[in-house]
């Protein structure tokens, strides 16, 4: 593709690895069409982007923002002091990088800064990863171009002209999951006859899902069923123990993502967005342990718009003693019902969405 002039992105977004790797995918995707471009991230000053970006390559800058507590608290009173001084910023980083399309992943920096690009009537591009939006990007629906959604029925919540169905960008390796199975079992000595349940609870650990697996560990067992356990990095001297038993396995992180899931006869997981669009492409029959304490219950919702489908089963947390044993035994024991799970999941990837958002901001190019 010819290209007439040096392009210039500003993207936005992080708090969580949610928002930070899909912006990263995206200036990846950028960059091979465009490699002499300029790029710059824009991310909260004391949050994890301020590590991951540089680590991927990228310049960032800090903004001084985070979110409105839901609990009365004195955080709540700076709030508008370093939502003011965001948008300062902000309008100083648009002035002095002069982009040409702005784009935001969600995440408390990138309200203040497509607000100032949009005041400034610079092409901009919100991607909304999540079933049920957040606040921000509810708010910068109205006034952005283009609306990337990785679900269906989100004109309740955004202008109907603006949205694109894309999905949300996930990791290249994981599109061949499937012709790694061999190499997964191998790497992770798991033993044949045996189905391989993979328990995954991101990066830091989900102290619940933590706590069912050690209280099941008998019950696996007597299921015949290995166990690869990430545990998380907060948990794992907690938990570490149970590596000495056979046929469990307890990691702080897996980092051999796409070899795991390629190993994985069902994995149980929470719902956030990044990880659901995952699975989908992973195509693995899924048990969806929601976190109840992110904003908006969206993790609820992003399960239950795939458990709706005949796609996944869904537990929330308050029913794990009462169901989870039940669901898993039937699971295991039902090998046309794990086909059909894993053949509707499947059914709802979108294996395309970082080159279809690309495709967005490029039409945004020439507007």
């Amino acid at each position: 593709m010819t290209q007439s002039k040096t392009y210039r992105f500003i993207l936005s977004g992080g708090g969580t690895g949610g928002h930070i790797y899909p912006a990263v995918a995206i200036a990846d995707e950028l960059k091979s069409r465009y490699p002499d471009a300029k790029f710059l991230f824009v991310g909260a000053s004391d949050r994890m982007e301020m590590e991951k970006v540089p680590q991927a390559g990228y310049v960032i800058e800090g903004l001084w923002i985070s979110g409105i507590q839901r609990k009365l608290t004195l955080k709540n009173l700076a709030f508008p002091f370093k939502l003011m001084s965001s948008l300062i910023r902000s309008k100083k980083i648009i002035k002095n990088f002069k982009p040409d399309v702005v784009i935001g992943t969600g995440g408390f920096a990138s309200g203040p800064l497509l607000q100032a690009a949009t005041s400034r009537n610079i092409p901009s591009l919100i991607q909304e990863q999540n079933s049920f939006p957040g606040i921000t990007n509810k708010l910068l629906g109205k006034k952005v171009n283009t609306i990337c959604v990785a679900y269906e029925g989100l004109e309740k919540f955004f202008p109907k002209h603006k949205l694109k169905l894309t999905g949300n960008p996930i990791r290249k390796d994981l599109l061949k999951v499937s012709q790694k199975r061999n190499e997964g079992k191998k790497t992770f000595a798991l033993e044949d006859g045996k189905k391989t349940l993979l328990v995954l609870g991101g990066s830091l650990g989900a102290k619940r899902i933590n706590e069912l697996i050690d209280a099941n560990l008998e019950f696996f067992e007597d299921q015949n069923t290995q166990v690869i356990w990430q545990c998380g990095k907060l948990y794992y001297n907690q938990y570490k123990g149970n590596g000495d038993l056979k046929n469990v396995q307890v990691h702080a992180f897996l980092n051999q993502m796409d070899l795991a899931y390629a190993a994985a006869d069902i994995i149980i997981s929470r719902a956030g967005a990044i990880s659901v669009s995952e699975l989908c492409i992973v195509g693995k029959p899924v048990i969806f342990i929601p976190s109840p304490n992110v904003a908006e219950d969206h993790q609820t919702k992003n399960a239950k718009a795939v458990a709706d489908k005949d796609a996944a089963i869904l537990i929330r947390e308050n029913d794990l003693e009462a169901d989870f044993q039940k669901e898993f035994s039937e699971l295991i024991s039902n090998e046309e019902k794990r086909n059909k799970l894993s053949k509707n999941i499947e059914a709802l990837a979108l294996v395309n969405a970082t080159s279809d958002i690309v495709d967005e901001v490029e039409k945004l190019l020439k507007k």
